[in-house]
């Protein structure tokens, strides 16, 4: 009689890859997906004998904690983007060598779109859209309920198919960019909320050195609302449009230091993302003194 923990060499390794593959596209990062299934498995190991015998379909089980362990690392404050993921299980150079750099180029554009998602967007699209999960198990892994989850990945392909619009010319740009300042500065909400986009989201990158939000904002009310929270009119704080990684956005400082700085991405002639870094380590070159 086989051992009840005995499984055929085929079935483990495509069950550690099928692993692999969703913690790397819910993390980006071939490195933190091989620490994520490491730890999936430890916990694995971690139960009993009688519990494991108890878990009907031990992959299901493996996924959702592989699942639970990529969400809380998404959520983690100040966690940093991965890097470049151009050889992600990328094949030698052979007959389909041409195929799989194509894949890999794919891979890259869609991860580094994925990056704009909140942990639940990116988790839910992932495991729906790219794996094509049962929404009972996503909803089971995510933590939401199956409506919630399908709001969630509606959510992510608006805002991945915002980013594949076409891009506002600079003169637009600048002028939405402008006209955001002058809705910050007046402190009209009204304003500030129309110059947005219905469902435009906003990210506050602290690195865990300022009290920010931790988590996306949703929706130009809200967006609206965060923004006008933070640039509050105080005695020393002053708001500029200057030059941001060579487009329109917005300085924030208090007592002449740099305290925030604004992107705007624009899309169908409105704010689509707004990115906030109050990260001080991130803005120590925007408070160098200027070279003699």
């Amino acid at each position: 009689m086989d051992h009840p923990d005995a499984v055929p060499i085929a079935e483990l390794l495509d069950e550690r890859r099928i692993l692999l593959d969703v913690a790397y596209w819910m993390l980006g990062s071939p490195g933190e997906a091989e620490s994520v299934v490491d730890e999936t498995y430890r916990r694995w190991y971690g139960l009993s004998d009688a519990a494991r015998q108890e878990i009907r379909t031990p992959r299901s089980w493996l996924a959702s904690t592989a699942g639970g362990i990529c969400l809380v690392r998404l959520a983690r404050p100040g966690r940093e983007q991965a890097g470049p993921r151009d050889g992600h299980r990328r094949e030698a150079a052979d007959a389909q060598g041409a195929q799989a750099e194509l894949e890999a180029e794919v891979s890259r554009v869609l991860l580094h779109a994925l990056d704009s998602l909140s942990p639940a967007e990116r988790a839910v699209f992932v495991l729906n859209d790219v794996f094509g999960m049962a929404p009972g198990a996503v909803a089971d892994i995510v933590g939401r309920t199956e409506p919630e989850c399908a709001e969630l990945a509606e959510r992510a392909r608006r805002c991945l198919r915002r980013q594949r619009s076409r891009p506002t010319t600079p003169q637009r740009h600048d002028a939405l960019a402008r006209a955001v300042r002058e809705a910050c500065v007046s402190q009209d909400a009204e304003l500030l909320a129309s110059l947005l986009c219905p469902d435009a989201t906003a990210f506050f990158d602290g690195g865990g050195k300022v009290r920010a939000l931790t988590g996306p904002v949703h929706g130009s009310r809200q967006v609206a609302h965060s923004l006008l929270t933070l640039l509050a009119r105080r005695p020393r704080t002053t708001v500029n449009t200057q030059s941001v990684n060579g487009r329109t956005g917005l300085v924030a400082r208090y007592d002449h230091q740099v305290a925030a700085v604004i992107s705007l991405d624009i899309a169908d002639q409105h704010v689509a993302q707004v990115w906030v870094v109050l990260n001080p380590d991130k803005l120590r070159s925007w408070n160098q003194p200027p070279a003699t």
